[in-house]
């Protein structure tokens, strides 16, 4: 008997889960991006960037108008929505793509929703702003939903066991704001409140995550875990080491992976989802 088809479901339209992986493209609209150091600060730089991510393979573009960089400045929720609200408005006149917004801040949310972004990535899980999750639910969005935690708590306790239950926590409540079970989709937070030794070991029981029942998202591109691991002081230089995160985590059943690089992850996903997805083969991780 055909297992039933699984979606994650956007108001833009629903994405497939289990037959492709989904590639979500960073975008950066700040002047203090680790990666990318204001590189699409500009617009014109921007809206090229969303469009070639698009064209490269990227599901989803997500669009940040603050840092969330180790030692970040925070940002005013109103300059934040001056960075992201006048871009999606033009970036959307041109494009069908699904645009995510990367917030923590409800007025942000609530705000680059009603100019055409489709989802909310919110790096604490709606967990820090207590209006979030109603504004994913007032606006019938899809959400991200990612592990987050003060720097001093990593290296307390199991931390599988710590992503879990936040992250648990962080659905039972934009699911009492009206949020569909099949909108959400989870992240474990790479590089957020975790010890280098954490980040590792999120990677290696990434099947545990997964049995959470909703689909998992993974952001490892370019982070300083593999900066440390492979020596590397340049962002643009740890592709290698990002592509075989990506490889990792889709083997493990992982169905969005964020990355900054498009084009070179969209062809390691190919291979992976052809080899895996399509042929129902399951490897020994």
């Amino acid at each position: 008997m055909n297992q039933k088809r699984k979606y994650y479901h956007t108001p833009r339209g629903d994405l497939p889960l289990g037959e492709r992986t989904h590639l979500v493209g960073i975008l950066n609209l700040t002047p203090d991006s680790f990666s990318d150091g204001g590189e699409f600060f500009e617009r014109g730089s921007a809206e090229a960037q969303f469009l070639r991510m698009v064209d490269a393979g990227a599901a989803i573009i997500d669009i940040g108008g603050e840092s969330t960089r180790p030692g970040h400045r925070p940002v005013p929720p109103q300059q934040e929505i001056d960075r992201v609200v006048p871009f999606i408005e033009s970036i959307r006149a041109r494009t069908d793509a699904l645009i995510s917004i990367d917030t923590s801040k409800a007025a942000v949310a609530a705000a680059a929703l009603a100019a055409g972004a489709d989802l909310v990535n919110d790096v604490w899980g709606a967990q820090r702003d207590p209006d979030m999750a109603g504004v994913i639910g007032q606006h019938e969005a899809a959400c991200i939903l990612m592990h987050n935690r003060p720097a001093e708590q990593a290296g307390q306790g199991d931390v599988i066991e710590a992503v879990a239950t936040f992250l648990q926590e962080s659905v039972a409540r934009v699911k009492a704001a009206g949020v569909r079970e099949d909108a959400i989709a989870l992240d474990p937070g790479l590089g957020f409140g975790k010890t280098y030794e954490e980040n590792w070991q999120i990677m290696r029981r990434l099947p545990e995550l997964c049995a959470l029942g909703y689909p998992l998202l993974i952001g490892a591109s370019r982070k300083s875990m593999i900066a440390k691991l492979l020596q590397l002081e340049d962002p643009k230089a740890r592709l290698p080491g990002t592509l075989a995160t990506t490889a990792l985590a889709i083997q493990a059943g992982v169905d969005f992976i964020r990355v900054h690089d498009v084009r070179e992850n969209r062809e390691c996903a190919d291979v992976l989802d052809y080899c895996i997805r399509r042929s129902g083969f399951s490897p020994i991780l």
